[in-house]
């Protein structure tokens, strides 16, 4: 039986889940709110870290702004893509201008930068905002298998 460790989107603490049941709505040792909540979890520079370094799971990251249009837009479908993608891969949310120390260090140029995390790195990014379905096909070239697999099998159980 292979755990794989999840950080919690509420309290940020780090879970062992058993792979095989990350679909039946793990809680948090700590908090007790379920590890997978469905939407993307907007956070802070040391919860970014947390995220990207303490979780077994791909984390995609939603750089943004408030005052970006595209970056309005695109919201939506990083919301929707989170309910589907969960409990496979992690979305989270990085307010640019909050966390001016991360942009710097990953040389975020223009917003909304999307990028994929794996192991504490960096394996892919794209700019600019995308429909859903080309949201998918992409985190699906970056990631392998992982977020097309995901998505179909939350489509097969609605």
């Amino acid at each position: 039986m292979t755990s794989l460790d999840i950080v919690c989107p509420s309290c940020f603490t780090v879970n062992r889940v058993p792979e095989e049941r990350l679909g039946d709505h793990p809680k948090c040792g700590n908090c007790h709110e379920q590890v997978f909540c469905g939407r993307p979890v907007s956070v802070d520079s040391q919860q970014f870290r947390k995220m990207i370094e303490r979780n077994d799971i791909p984390v995609v990251v939603d750089f943004w702004a408030t005052w970006c249009g595209p970056c309005k837009m695109f919201g939506p479908v990083f919301a929707e893509a989170a309910g589907e993608l969960e409990p496979r891969m992690r979305l989270i949310k990085v307010e640019t201008d909050q966390c001016q120390d991360i942009a710097a260090a990953l040389r975020i140029q223009s917003i909304p930068t999307l990028a994929v995390f794996q192991g504490g790195r960096e394996i892919g990014r794209q700019a600019g905002a995308m429909p859903k379905g080309r949201f998918l096909e992409w985190l699906s070239t970056v990631s392998g298998a992982t977020a097309a697999q995901t998505a179909t099998d939350k489509a097969a159980t609605d």
